[in-house]
């Protein structure tokens, strides 16, 4: 590869991380063609990006990048893939739900919040990561919750109220 083909590259690379905001380094090796190919199609669908790098340029993306991405350098040996999306658990849950079907790929390490998860075994800590939205919808939940019990017990107790003041009316 020309030095030009790789500077070009590593800038490509740079881009992508300043565009998305979470990364995962998986390994793809193992895989038949058939198998890659389907991996792209859910990557797809799911709006994630996929890109099967050499790990010295990922490595100079990150130096290049403006983000402090630390000790991720130990996970980028042999054949690495790297999953970019800007919802943090979208890639987890990918790779979860690939391995029914296959034991690959695994997970070297991902940078997610700001922070970086190395190995496989970060992998269902990192799906039980809650993206923006999910947060958004519980703290939504949770804010209309005494609201409806307050509506709730008001709409009740009016026909109470209303009910006993018919009953007063009556009597007299």
């Amino acid at each position: 590869m020309k030095k030009t083909d790789k500077a070009n590259l590593i800038e490509d690379l740079s881009s992508k991380i300043a565009e998305y905001a979470h990364f995962y380094v998986a390994d793809t090796s193992g895989l038949n063609a058939g198998a890659t190919s389907e991996l792209r199609r859910l990557c797809f669908q799911k709006d994630v990006k996929m890109m099967v790098v050499k790990n010295t340029l990922f490595l100079k993306a990150i130096e290049q990048s403006e983000k402090n991405i630390e000790g991720l350098d130990v996970a980028l040996k042999g054949t690495s893939a790297v999953l970019f999306s800007n919802t943090g658990n979208v890639p987890a849950k990918l790779i979860k739900d690939f391995r029914k079907k296959a034991e690959i790929p695994a997970l070297k390490g991902a940078f997610v919040e700001e922070s970086v998860y190395l190995g496989d075994n970060q992998l269902e800590a990192l799906t039980a990561i809650k993206s923006k939205e999910e947060l958004l919808g519980d703290v939504i939940a949770l804010l209309q919750s005494p609201m409806k019990n307050v509506v709730s017990a008001l709409q009740s107790g009016g026909s109470t109220i209303h009910g006993l003041l018919k009953t007063l009316e009556e009597r007299n």
